[in-house]
């Protein structure tokens, strides 16, 4: 009789083990997700994402990356029996591109984009949020390249390089950029001589990418709540003010109208011995090597408030296009070539700078002169926002700061226009 009370105790409490097991497992009776893509395991309980059966894939990146995909194409397939296809369309026309051609079904599975224009691509639907590698992604790279690629509190894009601007200067003609405004000015006076167009410093005066460094180290901004709130325009604020009329005041050493001022321009002169410093980003490296036997570079000459000026930066990543057949075979190809060893094979190859922590510590990065500075200046830069209501920031700002320069307009009137002119086209949808 008690050997059958326990039996029977036994057996339910063998049943009510087996319901609680069917429970923690979904009631499935196995851990593997039906669509590992859509979702994702982490921590102890991670699966192995694995390519889809008979999975090619489509990369599109600008020109000068080709060698390097390919070469990253090459292990891929040796890893994942994966094919690769480089196709050659740049970071600052994919996302525009892959409009129309994700929901065609014509778009690369994964694409090279700026992240200023995840805004545009969230939007339209074509770019999937990277969920399976979140975790690796946000722990390996930069603080600034995830909360430039991170849109309404989701992750898009894997991060593969960064960009800012600094001050290039010629060893020849300056020792080196001077550590502040006073400085630049003091030298300036020494060195100009308009009528033979040679000047101290040059810059592109109308060019919004350059005008925000000394309006952003005044503390002004473009949209409030980190670059989110297109409501909150912060360009004629007293910060702003106070940052265009400093501006203003450097006509001085640079008497040219902003139209005579442009990256070719900058680019014969500083070549000629003419200009002593041109502040440009990264992707004039390579040039400026060429025509510059004594080249460096210097982080940015504080500004008369005596704070750093900060400018923008932007973050070019993969992007996988949400109309893909292949998902988790384009995830994982994101992943594998935005990774350490990867970024660096890419700074190797084409001087990218790279996004991964490691790779920019490493002793490889580190060492190089031109590089460490760029990642030191990246440090105390903006992420340029990355909403679509950025696009109204770029023609009313050439307006604004032609106006001040040029025609010696009171700063706060002309920041007010442009503010104007920012509201009434983010209204219309211009």
């Amino acid at each position: 009789m008690l050997r059958q009370k326990y039996g029977a105790l036994f057996s339910a409490l063998l049943v009510l083990v087996l319901l609680l097991s069917a429970c923690s497992s979904g009631g499935s009776g196995s851990s593997t997700t039906s669509d590992p893509a859509a979702a994702p395991a982490t921590g102890e309980d991670m699966q192995e994402l694995l390519p889809e059966d008979g999975a090619k894939l489509t990369v599109w990146d600008s020109g000068d990356q080709k060698a390097f995909i390919e070469e990253a194409a090459k292990a891929f397939k040796e890893k994942y029996n994966v094919d690769v296809t480089f196709a050659e369309l740049g970071p600052d026309k994919s996302m525009g591109q892959m409009v129309t051609d994700g929901p065609a079904g014509v778009g690369a599975d994964v694409f090279a984009g700026v992240h200023d224009q995840i805004g545009q691509g969230e939007s339209a639907g074509i770019i999937l949020p990277n969920d399976w590698f979140e975790e690796e992604t946000r722990s390996r790279n930069s603080d600034l390249a995830i909360q430039a690629l991170t849109y309404n509190d989701i992750l898009y894009g894997y991060p593969k390089s960064v960009e800012t601007t600094a001050v290039f200067y010629n060893k020849d003609l300056i020792d080196s950029v001077p550590a502040d405004w006073d400085g630049v000015i003091k030298f300036a006076d020494t060195f100009n001589d308009a009528k033979a167009n040679k000047f101290a410093i040059m810059w592109e005066v109308g060019n919004g990418y350059y005008v925000f460094p000394f309006l952003g180290g005044y503390g002004a901004y473009v949209f409030g709540s980190n670059g989110t709130d297109a409501n909150d325009i912060g360009l004629n604020s007293e910060q702003a003010v106070e940052g265009a009329t400093f501006i203003q005041g450097l006509n001085k050493i640079l008497p040219l109208k902003t139209s005579d001022i442009n990256a070719d321009i900058k680019k014969s002169l500083f070549t000629s011995n003419k200009l002593a410093m041109n502040i440009s980003g990264p992707w004039d490296t390579g040039s400026l090597k060429e025509g510059v036997k004594n080249l460096g570079v210097g982080m940015y000459p504080n500004l008369p408030n005596g704070k750093p000026m900060t400018p923008f930066s932007g973050i070019k990543a993969y992007f996988v296009n949400a109309y893909t057949k292949y998902p988790n075979a384009s995830k994982l190809f994101a992943d594998f070539i935005t990774s350490e060893e990867w970024q660096l094979k890419n700074f190797e190859m084409n001087g990218a700078l790279p996004s991964n922590k490691e790779a920019a510590a490493s002793k490889t990065v580190q060492s190089d002169p031109v590089a460490s500075v760029f990642l030191k200046q990246f440090e105390n830069s903006v992420p340029m926002p990355s909403i679509p209501a950025m696009a109204q920031f770029w023609s009313p700002m050439e307006a604004a700061m032609s106006s001040i320069w040029n025609d010696n307009k009171d700063p706060k009137e002309a920041l007010d226009n442009l503010v104007n002119q920012m509201k009434s086209n983010i209204t219309t949808g211009q």
